[in-house]
């Protein structure tokens, strides 16, 4: 072979040596690239863990300082100093581009649109599953929802009793295969999965991430999951308006017995404590006359025997009760129209006056005395067993996303503010639901990474 042959023969083994020294190294330095981008997602997923944390620990400090005796505190998505918090985008940290959270609220007073709506959601202004009625659960709004499955709901919650004891307890002892309803309260919502009948179409609806907002799957037909008619309106499931978690003390703030207007001894200290709040005693005297012999059974019955003026009710609404355990209560100041149809006494139209009602003068509602000027007395008369106008059960359902918009986390977290300090009853891991702050928080995440 000759020398210039073997020379080029060399070069090509060299040359091939070379390829393959520079295809390793760039399959080392991608390798390491995409480690690196792991293990800053990984830190992104861990602040924005922690970043829930710190909204965890906010809405408590929100509860604490501004959820005083049965009141809704008022949020804002930017400083405004007429508002007791701020629910979006608040930053951990001072540095650029460090960890965010969301508070994923929703208003109540309006039809849900295409962005989240951002604040500390009242569980009051939501149907309680273990004192609805069948009836009252029958009339939510759901397309797929019928009147066996609001009877398998309160059959689920009942405790069974001796042989033959009633259609609805006996109502999972004839499936097939036969099997126990729980017998027992409702622990969480989450719980309607065990209920004969439930699927993910009737809670979830439209609503699959659970946001309250109208996103860009949830209206394209059947483009992408889940199935929606595309009509530019929301159509939530049952878990947007029922909760597990409402629930009113007959204590006071200060931690003594609210005085139960049913009962005689009752009435007795009634006039003591319309003084104690403000009331002349002439007054006091008057509205105890007023009172005469009527037997009550809702607080909403005592305020329109007493014949009371608006103020002089604000007064002492927390100070008294017309039970000894008080669960499941619907706040009239914040339910949606949907739920205050299902209220017996009130049905569709006069919920939607109501609403209207409550958005023209938000300076009534330190009380339910104003569902005078909506309700006859009839009606009030009817519904009063059924409503309230404090809150004591909030839940934040809490957005983070880490450093720069990297990571993102998700959880609910239920407070419960009847003993004073806010407590955290209830805890849910909401992250496998998917991006739940609308297309608008996202682009402005894209557009500061890239900046």
């Amino acid at each position: 072979m000759r020398l210039g042959t073997q020379r080029g023969s060399v070069l090509i083994i060299v040359m091939w040596i070379c390829l393959g020294l520079v295809a390793l190294t760039i399959y080392f330095a991608r390798s390491v690239d995409s480690e690196l981008q792991a293990a800053a997602n990984r830190v992104g997923n861990i602040e924005a863990r922690q970043a829930v944390a710190a909204g965890t620990r906010y809405a408590a400090y929100v509860l604490n300082n501004y959820a005083i005796d049965g009141v809704v505190p008022n949020s804002g998505v930017v400083p405004d100093p007429t508002q007791d918090y701020y629910s979006a985008a608040l930053q951990v940290g001072d540095q650029t581009g460090d960890p965010q959270f969301w508070f994923i609220g929703r208003d109540t007073n309006n039809p849900p649109t295409t962005d989240p709506v951002f604040g500390l959601v009242d569980e009051s202004s939501k149907l309680n599953l273990n004192n609805a009625t069948a009836g009252m659960l029958g009339l939510l709004p759901m397309v797929n929802m019928t009147p066996d499955f609001a009877t398998a709901i309160v059959a689920w919650r009942t405790r069974q009793t001796q042989a033959g004891g009633g259609a609805n307890n006996n109502m999972y002892s004839t499936l097939d295969p036969a099997r126990l309803n729980k017998g027992a309260a409702f622990e969480t919502t989450d719980e309607l999965r065990l209920v004969y009948g439930a699927t993910l179409d009737l809670l979830l609806g439209e609503d699959t991430n659970r946001n309250g907002a109208l996103d860009a799957n949830e209206d394209d037909a059947d483009q992408s999951p889940p199935h929606d008619n595309q009509d530019g309106l929301l159509q939530p499931g049952m878990l947007e308006y029922v909760t597990a978690f409402s629930n009113q003390p007959i204590t006071t703030i200060a931690g003594s017995a609210r005085l139960n207007i049913t009962t005689l001894a009752g009435r007795q200290r009634l006039s003591a404590q319309m003084t104690r709040k403000g009331i002349t005693a002439g007054r006091a005297a008057v509205i105890i006359r007023n009172l005469g012999a009527t037997t009550f059974t809702s607080v909403a019955g005592f305020m329109l025997a007493s014949r009371m003026t608006a103020t002089e009710f604000a007064l002492i609404h927390t100070s008294i009760t017309a039970a000894t355990g008080v669960q499941g209560l619907v706040n009239v100041n914040t339910a949606s129209v949907a739920v205050l149809t299902c209220v017996p006494g009130i049905g569709a139209n006069n919920a939607a006056t109501m609403v209207a009602y409550r958005l023209s003068n938000p300076t009534a509602l330190t009380s339910f005395f104003w569902i005078t000027q909506v309700l006859n007395s009839a009606a009030i008369q009817r519904a009063g067993p059924y409503i309230t106008d404090q809150s004591y059960q909030f839940s934040a359902d809490i957005v983070a996303v880490g450093r720069f918009g990297r990571g993102y986390c998700r959880e609910k977290v239920v407070f419960d503010t009847s003993k004073g300090v806010p407590r955290v009853i209830y805890r849910q891991d909401l992250s496998s639901y998917g991006w739940a702050l609308g297309s608008q928080v996202r682009q402005t995440l894209r557009t500061a990474r890239t900046n």
